[in-house]
């Protein structure tokens, strides 16, 4: 993969004012021939990206997963990592996580130590990605982890000022995570306050379980949506929700 493809797709997103699906698979929920499966299926329905990883991973074989994906897809692959142990060079791409909407030093930058060098040996585009967890409703297994007190959902201004302090401190892109099993999604005020006063591109994920879900998400200004827990109990949103964000991009792109 050329250097800054993936980081160029959201950017893509970002200048044109449209929106892109990436499907987040956890390693521990799924085979390889499973994820073959899930390849197909994203193929035929044109997924932008592919995150892989969680706050959680126990299983061992990311780098099998990935290739079986590979035998599948050109769709890009990028980690999403909750621990360093979760680097696989075989993967495209990489969102380097800083937990900025917390307090916990390991999350801001001492598990990034650990990794780094394993990833400069590598050949993953890095992303620079300032994380924030934002309250969905529940406790989660992300809040867990990172004993991390979420964003309340209803603090547009706390998310903006900290999604301000990561584009200030150099990173690339916001992601805004309600987390995974999350009862509600990132309300749409929330997202609309950040994406329409940030210049780096916003990627929103966490308590999306239908399309119209989604389709909220894409109105208020998310580049990127990220479904996952939603997609493995019901593998049929994938092309219902790819075809809500292609009548969402052209619609948009006739405005403009």
């Amino acid at each position: 993969m050329q250097i800054n493809t993936i980081y160029h797709i959201l950017n893509h997103y970002k200048r044109q004012n449209t929106c892109g699906f990436a499907v987040l698979i956890d390693p521990d929920n799924v085979t390889a021939s499973g994820i073959r499966k899930i390849a197909a299926t994203c193929n035929e329905a044109g997924v932008a990206l592919v995150f892989l990883g969680g706050s959680l991973v126990v299983s061992d074989h990311i780098g099998t997963l990935i290739q079986a994906f590979k035998s599948v897809s050109n769709i890009p692959v990028v980690l999403f990592p909750g621990h360093p142990s979760q680097v696989e060079p075989s993967a495209d791409g990489l969102l380097f996580l800083s937990l900025i909407s917390g307090r916990n030093p390991e999350l801001l930058i001492g598990q990034h130590v650990i990794a780094a060098p394993r990833i400069k040996q590598s050949s993953l585009e890095v992303i620079p990605t300032g994380y924030m967890v934002i309250d969905g409703g529940r406790p989660t297994t992300v809040s867990y982890i990172s004993n991390a007190q979420p964003i309340p959902n209803d603090k547009p201004d706390i998310a903006l000022c900290t999604a301000w302090a990561g584009e200030l401190l150099g990173l690339k892109t916001i992601y805004m995570d309600a987390g995974s099993g999350a009862e509600q999604m990132i309300s749409p005020d929330m997202i609309s306050k950040v994406s329409r006063n940030i210049d780096i591109p916003l990627i929103v994920g966490g308590g999306m379980r239908t399309a119209a879900d989604v389709q909220r998400a894409a109105e208020a200004g998310a580049q990127v949506v990220v479904v996952g827990n939603a997609i493995e109990k019901q593998p049929g949103l994938i092309p219902e929700i790819a075809a809500v964000l292609e009548h969402y991009n052209l619609r948009t792109s006739l405005k403009y």
